[in-house]
This record gives C-alpha cells, sequence and structure tokens, in this order.
C-alpha cells in the first residue's frame, strides 16, 4: 500500500532491446577502449557473457558477430598470394592461405562518432538552426525575423515576397496594381562567422601512467567534436594532431584507433603544427584546443636530437611554451587548455601559459571534459574577428 500521498509508484520496465542491440551497445563502448581492435573486444565480450549471461543458446557471440557483417560493421580480410589482405566478400573465404582478419569498417567508425557525440554532448540543449550568428545583421544565410528595404546587390533569395506585395498595394492600390524597386522588402540576416579549429590530443605515456586510462575519454571527447563540426557546422575546419616526442596530424577516420606511446610530451612542437596548420587557413576565426594531463618535457633540438626532462618544470623547456603561447596571440590564435591534472606546480605552468597567451584554461577531471569543449567551442564561434 502506498502511503505517500501524490505519489505513484510503478515497476520499472527496462526499454526493449533485441538481443544484437544489447550487445552492440557494450560492443561499441569495448572497441573504443581496445582502440579499434576487434579480436581484443570480442575477447572482452566473451568475459563479460561469462559472467553476466548476455547472451542464451538462441543468440551467441558468434551470432552477433555474423550480424555485424551482415550489417557491414565490420569486414573479414584473408591474405592473398602476394602476401597482401584482401576483403573476405571478393572472393572463396575459405580458400585463403593465411588466416582471416577482422576489422571494423568506416560504417562503424562514424557509428563510433556518433556515440561519443550522443554520450558527451546529448544533454546540451538543442538551437536553432545555424546557431552561429555573430549578433551582427548583413548578407548571410540565418534569418533574424527583421524586414528593411531593398538595396542594390541584394540576394533575391531573400526578397520576401508577402511583404512586397503588401507594399505594392499599399503603394499603388488593388485597382492599379504595380511592384516596383522600391516595394521590394528585404528579411535581414546573421552574418555567420567560420571557424578554423585544430585539436591537439597528448599521447604521451602519462595518459595511461598509474593505471588510469586518460587517452579513452580524451579520445571521446576528440570524436565527438569531429562529428558535431562536420555534421552541424560543415562550413568549418578541423584538423587533429597528436603530440608526444613529436606532433604529426591524424586524419579524423584513425581517432578510434588512437594510442598512447612511450612518449615525453613536446607541447612545443604539437603548438608549432598547430599554428602551421592555421596560417593556411583563410577564415577569420582560428583556435586551438588543447588536451593533455603532463608537463611539457620535451623539446627536439636544431640538430635532431631531444632535450629530455621529466623531473618537475624545465626552465628551457617551459620558456619555450611560453614563447609559443605568445606568437599565437600575436596571430590572434587563442589557446583553450584542458588539463587533466590537479597538481599545483602544472595548474601553475598552465596559468603562467594561458597568460602569455590571453586564452583559456580549465583544471578538470575527465566526467566534464566534452561538455566544456562543446561550451567553449560555441562561444568562440560566435566571435567575429575584424
Amino acid at each position: 500500500m502506498n502511503t505517500r500521498k501524490g505519489f505513484r509508484f510503478d515497476t520499472y520496465v527496462a526499454p526493449e532491446q533485441t538481443p544484437f542491440d544489447k550487445l552492440f551497445d557494450i560492443f561499441q563502448e569495448l572497441i573504443t577502449h581496445t582502440s579499434g581492435d576487434f579480436d581484443e573486444a570480442i575477447d572482452w565480450l566473451r568475459e563479460l557473457d561469462k559472467e553476466y549471461e548476455l547472451t542464451d543458446e538462441d543468440y551467441t557471440i558468434d551470432d552477433f558477430i555474423e550480424d555485424l557483417k551482415a550489417r557491414g560493421y565490420i569486414r573479414e580480410e584473408f591474405e592473398d598470394g602476394d602476401g597482401g589482405m584482401g576483403d573476405g566478400d571478393e572472393g572463396d573465404e575459405g580458400d585463403g592461405d593465411g588466416k582471416g582478419k577482422i576489422s571494423i569498417t568506416a560504417k562503424m567508425e562514424r557509428i563510433i562518432r556518433q556515440r561519443a557525440l550522443d554520450q558527451i554532448f546529448g544533454k546540451l540543449k538543442r538551437s536553432g538552426a545555424g546557431n552561429h550568428k555573430t549578433g551582427k545583421a548583413g548578407p548571410g544565410d540565418e534569418h533574424t525575423g527583421n524586414f528593411r528595404e531593398y538595396r542594390y546587390g541584394d540576394s533575391l533569395e531573400h526578397i520576401s515576397m508577402t511583404e512586397s506585395l503588401k507594399n505594392a498595394q499599399i503603394n499603388h492600390g488593388i485597382g492599379n496594381f504595380a511592384l516596383s524597386e522600391d516595394d521590394l522588402v528585404v528579411e535581414d540576416t546573421h552574418y555567420k562567422a567560420q571557424m578554423s579549429t585544430v585539436l591537439m590530443i597528448d599521447i604521451s605515456h602519462s595518459m595511461i601512467l598509474y593505471g588510469e586510462d586518460r587517452i579513452t575519454p580524451a579520445k571521446k571527447v576528440a570524436m565527438a567534436l569531429a562529428e558535431l563540426i562536420t555534421t552541424r557546422y560543415p562550413k568549418d575546419t578541423l584538423d587533429i594532431l597528436v603530440f608526444g616526442n613529436d606532433a604529426w596530424p591524424i586524419p579524423i577516420k584513425d581517432l578510434p584507433y588512437l594510442k598512447v606511446g612511450p612518449y615525453h610530451t613536446n607541447t612545443v612542437a604539437g603548438l608549432q603544427l598547430a599554428m602551421d596548420m592555421l596560417r593556411r587557413k583563410r577564415n577569420t576565426n582560428k583556435q586551438i584546443f588543447m588536451i593533455t594531463d603532463g608537463k611539457p618535457s620535451c623539446l627536439r633540438m636544431p640538430d635532431g636530437t631531444y632535450y629530455k626532462n621529466s623531473v618537475g618544470l624545465d626552465d628551457f623547456i617551459v620558456e619555450k611554451c611560453y614563447n609559443m603561447a605568445r606568437q599565437a596571440r600575436k596571430l590572434h590564435i587563442p589557446i583553450t587548455t584542458f588539463m587533466i591534472a590537479q597538481d599545483p606546480y602544472l595548474k601553475q605552468f598552465i596559468r603562467h601559459f594561458t597568460e602569455a597567451n590571453m586564452g583559456k584554461a580549465f583544471f578538470t577531471g575527465l566526467k566534464g571534459l566534452g561538455e566544456m569543449i562543446f561550451e567553449d567551442y560555441e562561444s568562440n564561434r560566435r566571435r567575429r574577428l575584424k
């Protein structure tokens, strides 16, 4: 009997999922943690199945794998006679000399990025189409709801025929209808500023140090941001680079496969590459996002050797980082640093770095990292520099 007035308690019923959908949710998480390694992900899934009885005799893990193939999420490759790999569906799968290797497809990569977008940004409220207004009226794509007289050079598609015909009736009367240039009314639009963003991801060894997985959440943020920009802001540009002892760009499609290496942290190399990328962009608005959990500990010297120091903060390396921050400021490139660390001396370094660039810094755990990146991206998108 319910003793609380005004409340009614019902038995919770979990949403119905097919056996495939239930396993697919878990598989997507596992394939992200294993950096796209299908065999390892399936091994984990089998262990989870043993512990939690995820399947039964009517639908097994092997059935799930066959469904993944049928839906185009994975492909099987076999070694051909020349030592290369060929798709299993192009020939006889059973006649290959080598063992088949299963990998995820481009379709699966997109699904993983969309999942990351939903996980990280899904709870944020949606806004109207475009969502990139600058607050300044002018030629653009987003309607303001305000009208003005037609001016030479205005696009014909922005002419409001309803308001223009109303003007013509008022000015010339219904009996002697005429439509002149003076009757035309245009609906104002906002400028839509375009943004070029470079996302820097730290893949130094400290991203998995002390048994804490920091690279997977950082990778999810990168995939979510990539999916956000490519689908919602198609006119923007996003470049992604990783930095360890050196820095190099990676394509969006490689994000699920990102792994930490036995690297130190060459922050300077990452910033140099990011600014080189942005110098080639025509967009007025440019910015750098940097996700890192470790102090700068490495520099590449002119002779090709590496200067490394993992003990404390090295003054020589730190000063080079400050110089890069100042250079970016001169180029009107703000740097937003997301420091996944709470060490006081690292916080102090980032504060000085941010001051040199006049950028932004967030000191955060892993839980809220995605939402902060989203909010800052939206904020920077609304600015239009002269």
